[in-house]
């Protein structure tokens, strides 16, 4: 269809390629002077079929929770209610978790839209930015009031999922033959330390201590805030998975 079609014609055209019951859109031919009819039809079923391996290879944990044929059926809905909005199909996907979240067919596997939500997060930390982790030395060499003072830059690749269910036990059913989970919240680092993205699992206050340096609070002000969510937090414990997760790159000291 010409770029120069009508919005009414884009879209009577969109939705026939992507309901497999809808008639061909009128207009359309087979380049020969006949109706478009059977060239449509694989066209459309091409389409279909490249937007569901997109689903497929895009949420790797949802596939290993439910297995590919059930994940086919779920694509299929989907795929009709969001088409793609970029050539990209790596990007394809972004309204799945809000999708499942309206699922009524699943309504009772609650979890799901944030499984979904982790899958995207590690998509995209996979094809953030590249950047220099910072040296731990540095770190390790500063006098705590130094350290206190200082604001800790955030690599582009890590992302922060904040989740009411048991999401790191879950991740790791999928993946790794994972003990059954054990209801809990669960707040989930990924991070790049090299070419593939890794989930960590964060330590009381380690979200919110994440969230208050990516504001740009110093370091004090970001344990304060970890603090007032948890007692005692692990701070060590939290800078350690941050270091070894690749996921700080540089550092300000105060002047």
């Amino acid at each position: 269809m010409s770029s120069g079609a009508s919005p009414v014609a884009q879209a009577t055209f969109r939705e026939a390629l992507l309901r497999p019951d809808a008639a061909v859109p009128e207009g359309l031919g087979d380049g020969h002077g006949g109706p478009a009819g059977r060239r449509f039809a694989v066209y459309r079923n091409n389409v279909a079929v490249g937007l569901t391996d997109a689903v497929l290879e895009g949420f790797p944990t949802l596939r290993a929770l439910l297995g590919e044929e059930a994940l086919r059926a779920i694509a299929a809905p989907f795929l009709r209610a969001h088409p793609p909005s970029s050539p990209l199909m790596f990007r394809y996907g972004a309204a799945l978790p809000a999708f499942l979240d309206d699922f009524a067919p699943l309504a009772h596997l609650e979890y799901l839209p944030d499984v979904a939500r982790l899958d995207l997060a590690l998509r995209a930390a996979y094809h953030a930015a590249d950047a220099t982790p910072l040296d731990p030395a540095r770190l390790s060499e500063l006098p705590p009031e130094a350290l206190a003072g200082a604001r800790l830059t955030l690599a582009p690749a890590l992302r922060l999922l904040r989740s009411p269910w048991p999401l790191y036990q879950i991740w790791q059913l999928a993946h790794h033959d994972g003990p059954p989970p054990q209801a809990r919240a669960e707040d989930l680092l990924i991070a790049r330390p090299a070419f593939d993205p890794q989930v960590y699992l964060l330590p009381p206050g380690g979200a919110v201590f994440l969230q208050a340096l990516a504001r740009g609070a110093p370091t004090a002000e970001a344990a304060d805030a970890a603090s007032a969510e948890t007692p005692a937090p692990d701070l060590p414990a939290i800078l350690g998975l941050l270091l070894q997760g690749g996921a700080l790159t540089d550092m300000e000291l105060p002047r």
